[in-house]
């Protein structure tokens, strides 16, 4: 068993801290809201620290999970940072979804400091994390994964690899991409159905057995066609990755049409006063237009 900081107590380091508790390793927590590492602590064993560095001093393994490329680098840079606090060859894993090029920065620095580092951006949501079965895509040096693989399984049920550093934010793109553009498809087959004075689920339970199956259409039709939008990722976090990626294709000349309207769609959401909505609600901006 290890001794693991885990930096981040959102909706996704919540529950993800206390896999690791329930695994039998040994938890010390930091959140910039300190509250919330107190009301984590009601929950679950284990120990508290004002700063990421003394929240990562003794640790094997150090877990972050905060919201952008800014946050990462105030929690691991600096003298309060977490890798200011690090022992030589204690391993970071970085869960935010950011941008490849800071997980090359952070990697190379962690390099001179002789500590690993690994961009390990998840995928799965907020009900993933809490049932402990989120897909994690890790990017980095061989042994360092080696070393914290194991520890990782706590809460995922699919854990690979993909190459060196930033590899696993890349795929983690490529997660998005397919998400935007499987929730506007479903969004637009939805709507359609209703126009048609089809019954929805209907529609959704028959066409789900063919080749239109997916894990949005199975576990967010019945949601959307009842205008319930409170199921995990929100639309403002969505274009937050989008952004990242969009500018990814820009340096790499990845064509990407679909899913640059698909975040204008998601623009118009947020004009609906739709920030905090799930991805799943593309559906309300076509019910919306549709009434105009």
């Amino acid at each position: 068993m290890a001794k693991v900081a885990f930096i981040g107590l959102g909706v996704m380091g919540y529950p993800m801290a206390g896999h690791l508790v329930r695994a039998g390793h040994q938890l010390c927590v930091y959140n910039r809201t300190a509250t919330k590492a107190a009301q984590w602590l009601t929950e679950h064993a284990g120990s508290s620290a004002p700063t990421p560095r003394e929240a990562a001093q003794g640790a094997d393994f150090v877990m972050v999970c905060v919201g952008n490329d800014d946050d990462l680098r105030a929690v691991v840079l600096g003298a309060d940072g977490a890798f200011a606090g690090m022992t030589p060859g204690a391993v970071l894993v970085d869960h935010t979804t950011a941008s490849a090029n800071v997980a090359r920065e952070l990697a190379q620095r962690a390099a001179e400091l002789h500590l690993g580092f690994l961009d390990a951006p998840v995928s799965g949501g907020q009900a993933g994390a809490q049932n402990g079965v989120l897909t994690v895509m890790v990017g980095g040096e061989a042994q360092a994964y080696a070393q914290v693989e194991p520890v990782l399984q706590a809460y995922a049920r699919m854990v690979r690899l993909m190459g060196a550093a930033g590899s696993g934010q890349l795929t983690k793109m490529v997660n998005q991409i397919c998400i935007g553009g499987l929730v506007q498809g479903l969004s637009e087959a939805l709507h359609f159905a209703q126009c048609a004075g089809l019954d929805g689920h209907g529609a959704m339970e028959v066409i789900s057995k063919g080749a239109a199956q997916s894990w949005q259409l199975e576990n967010r039709h019945k949601t959307m066609l009842d205008g319930e939008f409170d199921f995990g990722f929100a639309v403002d976090w969505m274009r937050k990755d989008l952004a990242i990626l969009l500018e990814e294709a820009r340096r790499n000349g990845a064509q990407l049409p679909v899913t640059a309207l698909v975040d204008q769609f998601y623009a118009d959401v947020q004009a609906m006063g739709g920030g905090r909505w799930d991805t799943s609600s593309l559906i309300a901006r076509l019910q919306a237009s549709k009434r105009a």
